[in-house]
Order: C-alpha cells, then sequence, then structure tokens
C-alpha cells in the first residue's frame, strides 16, 4: 500500500506537467474536483500551481448518486457536472480547468460548453502520483501523436488480426479521431496525463468481427487480466456473442447483462497505445483502489477496444470497458501501425 503524503518530488511532476501547459501567473485557474476524487492529487495540484504564482480556485461538487444495477468504476464519462450550472460557468471564465474528477471531463456533456469559454482543460487521471510521476509527458509524443491521428482520419477502413483469431473491420469513414499527448497549451483543447493514445469513435454500423481476448489482455473495468480466452462477435458495432468458458466469460456476460441497456453491448471507440514508458503489467503493481488504469489503456502497440457510449453514433450508456489488447496487427488501408503487437517500424 503507498502512503497518501504529499511528497516534494510528486509536486514537482506536477510543476513540470503545468510547464508542459504553459501555465503563467496571470491565469484563472480553477481546479475542479468532487468528494470521491483523490485528495492527493488535488492537493499536489494546488501546490504545484503555487509555483507559478497562480492563485487557484477550486470547484468542488458532490460525487452523484449511484443509480446503476451494478458496481461501477468506469463510465468513460464524469457525469459530475450534471445540472451544476453554476460550476459550469466559473469554468468556462478560466483559462485552465485542472480536472481532478474521478472519471474526467473529457467525454461528459459538460465539455463543450465550458471550452466554448476559450479554457484549456488540462485532466490530472485518477491515478496515484506515484504512477504519475513515472509518466510524466515528454514533447517528443506530441508530434508521434498528431502523425498517427492523420494516419486515422485519412483511412477508409481499420482491419485488426491476431494469432488468437480476432479478425475486426472497421469502418473508419467519418469516425471522429483524437489523440492525447498528455498535456495542452491551447485554447478549447483538451488532454490528459498520462497520456500517449489514439482513439477513433466509428460512426453507426461501422463494425464488424471477430475480437479475442486472449490470456493476458486486459479487462480495466475489472481491473483483471484475463485468465482464459473470451471472443466478442461483433455485429454492426453489438456484441451479439460471448464466446468462453472460465470466470473472464461469466464476469462480462453478467456484467454487460445487468444493465439492461442494449448499448452496454456497443462498440465506443477502437485505437491503439504509443506510450513506450506506459508498462502492461502495472495493474500487478497497485492495489485496485491506487489505480484507475490509465497507463494500460495507453501502453505502447496495444489494440485498445472499448464498449459503451459513442456520442458520435448517437449512443449513450453508463456500462463500459476497456479492453487493452496485445499482439494484434492494426492496418489502416492495408497499412500497418502496429505488427504484432508492436508500433510499425518500432525495434526489438
Amino acid at each position: 500500500m503507498l502512503s497518501d503524503r504529499i511528497e516534494a518530488k510528486w509536486i514537482d511532476a506536477f510543476v513540470k506537467v503545468f510547464e508542459l501547459c504553459k501555465v503563467t501567473s496571470d491565469e484563472q485557474v480553477a481546479i475542479l474536483s468532487e468528494t470521491q476524487s483523490r485528495t492527493l492529487n488535488v492537493h499536489l495540484a494546488e501546490l504545484a500551481l503555487a509555483r507559478f504564482g497562480v492563485t487557484a480556485f477550486h470547484v468542488v461538487i458532490p460525487t452523484p448518486p449511484q443509480d446503476a444495477p451494478v458496481p461501477v468504476r468506469s463510465t468513460g464519462a464524469s457525469l459530475a457536472m450534471t445540472n451544476q450550472r453554476a460550476a459550469i460557468e466559473a469554468l468556462k471564465a478560466s483559462t485552465l480547468v485542472v480536472d481532478c474528477t474521478v472519471e474526467g471531463l473529457l467525454h461528459s456533456p459538460e465539455m463543450p460548453e465550458i471550452l466554448s469559454g476559450g479554457t484549456r482543460i488540462q485532466m490530472i487521471s485518477n491515478e496515484h502520483p506515484e504512477a504519475l510521476e513515472r509518466l510524466i509527458p515528454h514533447p517528443s509524443m506530441e508530434p508521434r501523436v498528431k502523425a498517427a491521428v492523420k494516419q486515422a482520419r485519412s483511412a477508409t477502413e481499420m482491419r485488426v488480426t491476431s494469432a488468437a483469431g480476432t479478425d475486426l473491420t472497421v469502418d473508419m469513414r467519418e469516425a471522429a479521431t483524437a489523440g492525447v499527448w498528455g498535456y495542452t497549451d491551447r485554447p478549447k483543447t483538451v488532454a490528459h496525463w498520462p497520456g500517449g493514445v489514439v482513439v477513433s469513435f466509428p460512426r453507426a454500423n461501422s463494425v464488424n468481427g471477430t475480437l479475442v481476448f486472449d490470456v493476458g489482455d486486459v479487462n480495466l473495468t475489472f481491473k483483471r487480466y484475463f485468465e482464459h480466452p473470451v471472443t466478442f462477435v461483433i455485429e454492426n458495432d453489438y456484441v451479439t456473442d460471448i464466446q468462453g468458458t472460465g470466470t473472464d466469460a461469466e464476469l462480462m456476460r453478467r456484467y454487460l447483462a445487468a444493465w439492461g441497456d442494449r448499448e452496454a453491448y456497443a462498440v465506443s471507440h477502437v485505437g491503439w497505445g504509443l506510450n513506450e514508458g506506459a508498462r502492461y503489467e502495472a495493474l500487478t503493481m497497485y492495489d485496485q483502489r491506487e489505480t484507475n488504469g490509465t497507463e494500460v489503456r495507453a501502453f505502447a502497440g496495444n489494440f485498445l477496444f472499448s464498449t459503451g457510449a459513442n456520442e458520435f453514433a448517437n449512443r449513450f450508456t453508463k456500462g463500459h470497458f476497456d479492453l487493452p489488447t496485445r499482439n494484434c496487427t492494426i492496418t489502416l488501408d492495408g497499412v500497418a501501425v502496429v505488427e504484432k503487437g508492436r508500433l510499425a517500424g518500432a525495434e526489438g
């Protein structure tokens, strides 16, 4: 168990990220958190901003009531800002929002309005600062992510295959693609730390095929490595069959069924990790309450597949899985960007 104590080195880590965000002393900075946020990160953000001479202010909102039929550890988007009109106006008036909410504002319905005021949002992922310290973003990641985003946006088809049996096709036409390198330094933009990932939200009826989660792949919602293979059969975006024996398949069938919501079976986004500093094995090193798994979403060469909400396909649900999958080959219009789990062109 790691100690939730303020360490000077963790303040330094936050300072480095805010330097990349080009924070200046004349900024109006809002630190956004909720009652279930990781308090240590909220304090570290405040202390780091003080190094810049910034007089930050806090916006703290109650964590929304639990209204799901199952335990929820990841929804893909924060609901903390729902009906928080005054808080939204305060965030819009800021030049920087440091987002320490549990889920983050990235896919929240309120995010576009908050950004419309000209602010930028730096999400601090709900990780223990010991992990954040290891994963301070480097400026070299920015051009790599931008190049990957350009590739994805120009593609008409993504195909994902693996020796385990995966054969998945994604129609990339009109897909919404974004990449995150870990920091934001321009108005009306958002980033999360840790970064190093590109994701695409396909339009409706775009994803078909078979996706096999092999032994050792990751179910981040359960914070668990697969111990037995599980196969998703996907037809026009929806998981229509979950094949497999053992605990992994049973857990997924039960959890998805419990929502009583067809949209929980739908594809949210697809993409791949680009962060060579992020560690696949990180989940083994932390107690479950200490990690949110952002690092594992970004480890280099993983195929990041997610189920749940996709606003670009007009689908909304709180049911959500993030499933980083290893050893896949990902091609865009026949050109490999990941080869058998390694970034194309990577050594070793």
